[in-house]
């Protein structure tokens, strides 16, 4: 019993030294989405623009784009985000943009949002968004820094 203990217990350990030798981020998906492969947890993307708030999507009007699958509100902003994805998705495959100018990446709340230059920014939460928003510019410069390593 002790030699199967310790057995499991140094390939644990074995495991997780070979796993933090691999980046983090080597390991993220080109989109945040959810365990079902939700992105923006279900909102919108189309919304943030047209409707300048973020709006919950419907099961009923969703594409496949990027590896995710998006959701809108209608099938007007179905159409748009269809002709034109990359107009409307968020900025750094929708992970938190602060996180990613930080060098890493983070969930997002669809409430913590912003559009700046025609591109839609999320963040993890209020907090978050709000240490984003300190300096904007710079932190944008960061994250576009970033941002291709992140999910090679």
């Amino acid at each position: 019993m002790n030699q199967t203990r310790r057995s499991f217990l140094t390939l644990t350990a074995a495991s997780a030294v070979a796993l933090s030798a691999v980046p983090a981020a080597a390991q993220e998906a080109p989109v945040f989405s959810t365990f079902f492969g939700g992105a923006i947890r279900g909102y919108d993307p189309v919304a943030y623009f047209t409707e300048g708030r973020p709006v919950e999507g419907s099961g009923d009007f969703q594409s496949e784009w990027n590896g995710a699958t998006w959701s809108f509100a209608n099938a007007e902003n179905k159409a748009l985000f269809d002709a034109d994805p990359e107009a409307y998705a968020p900025q750094y495959g929708g992970y938190c943009a602060w996180a990613v100018s930080q060098g890493y990446t983070a969930s997002v709340d669809p409430n913590a949002w912003r559009i700046v230059d025609d591109k839609l920014y999320l963040n993890y939460s209020a907090d978050i968004q709000s240490r984003w928003e300190q300096d904007i510019p710079g932190h944008i410069e960061l994250a576009n820094g970033h941002w291709p390593t992140l999910i090679q």
